[in-house]
């Protein structure tokens, strides 16, 4: 296994240069353990590794630390040494999202990621609104979209087919497929995306066949798979770790836990792009800081009441553009709270004439 056939490249090269020269080695993390990781390096050789203070303490929250997919300098240890863990590489695409819950932390789902693959079906799981955050989330991280309408024998031909046409139409520059990992529908389509070096990440909600379809393009069974619900046709969920595979005939894939919460770590910017069309009416609004609710001669509410805005949209865009804002506060409290912390413990060291000469050490500029 070359590294180039892990996703290496010469922007990945050059940023190495200077650990090479310490005797470090390139290795993409393929596991997080919680406390160790799993690396792969070239020769297809994998090891158990921990990760170093330095690269702990450098990182200014938890997704600046390794995450799966990354690319690292490692040290290979001898004897009883720990492999270590030195440097990790700048990323070149990055999808996550805001960790779940009320906390205001960017969580990685993946990085270094050529494509996002969102597998859904035409049932239950079907959420247009979800569907608008994912393209979002994949939008802002540098990946491209691909939309699976998968467990297509469940439902009937034409509630599969309106289902990726309402996707396609969230999202003209997405792959929209219908397939079937039970009876190979379209499985060997999504091979045509697994090329050498190119990684995809698959996500979705728990259930809908991610751990099915990854069999079916390994062609054995590399995940397990909970038993299929009568009802509602949906399996439990059998991935509880994210891993990355890399495939014998190229390509590299990442399989991820169910995503309950679809939550944003986005910005203005990117929410805009994706709803063009409401941006577009929106700059003919009469007040330029139109919130589109109440104000007075909002061309968007007008046109939601004329019936050529869908509601459902336009209050997804309301949502969306509230959820960012929310969070954009969070983070600027959170990091008033580190900023007032930090004074203070400076405040303490110079009190004390041994933590002074530490504090005052600390301030000169290195080398």
């Amino acid at each position: 296994m070359t590294l180039t056939e892990l996703g290496w490249n010469e922007r990945f090269e050059k940023e190495f240069a200077p650990y090479a020269k310490k005797g470090w080695v390139p290795a993409r993390l393929i596991r997080d353990n919680k406390i160790t990781y799993g690396a792969l390096t070239e020769g297809g050789d994998e090891y158990e590794v921990v990760m170093s203070g330095k690269v702990y303490h450098d990182a200014d929250c938890d997704a600046a630390l390794p995450a799966v997919g990354d690319w690292v300098a490692l040290e290979i240890g001898s004897g009883d040494l720990d492999h270590v863990i030195r440097a990790r590489l700048s990323r070149q695409t990055c999808f996550s999202r805001k960790a779940p819950g009320k906390s205001s932390e960017e969580q990685v789902i993946a990085a270094n990621v050529s494509l996002v693959c969102v597998v859904t079906d035409a049932g239950t799981d079907l959420n247009l609104r979800r569907m608008e955050r994912f393209f979002t989330l994949i939008g802002r991280s540098g990946a491209r979209p691909i939309v699976l309408v998968n467990k297509s024998d469940l439902f009937p031909p034409e509630q599969n087919r309106e289902a990726a046409e309402a996707i396609r139409a969230l999202c003209p520059e997405a792959d929209v497929l219908v397939t079937s990992a039970m009876h190979g529908e379209n499985v060997s389509a999504i091979r045509r995306y697994l090329t050498p070096g190119r990684s995809i990440t698959f996500v979705g909600s728990s259930g809908v066949g991610k751990s099915s379809l990854i069999n079916a393009l390994l062609g054995e069974d590399w995940q397990e798979e909970g038993e299929v619900n009568e009802v509602t046709g949906k399996g439990r969920h059998t991935t509880t770790a994210r891993e990355l595979i890399v495939l014998e005939e190229g390509g590299i894939l990442i399989d991820n836990p169910g995503i309950r919460e679809v939550q944003m770590w986005t910005d203005e910017h990117t929410l805009r792009e994706k709803f063009l069309d409401i941006e577009a009416l929106a700059g003919q609004c009469r007040f330029h800081d139109c919130r589109h609710g109440s104000d007075a001669g909002c061309v968007v509410r007008a046109a939601v009441e004329a019936g050529t805005l869908a509601v459902e949209r336009y209050e997804g865009f309301l949502k969306l553009d509230d959820e960012i804002a929310r969070l954009k506060q969070r983070i600027k409290k959170r990091n008033m709270t580190i900023e007032r912390r930090a004074k203070r413990d400076h405040r303490i060291k110079a009190r004390n004439p041994d933590d002074r000469r530490e504090y005052e050490a600390d301030l000169k500029p290195r080398a």
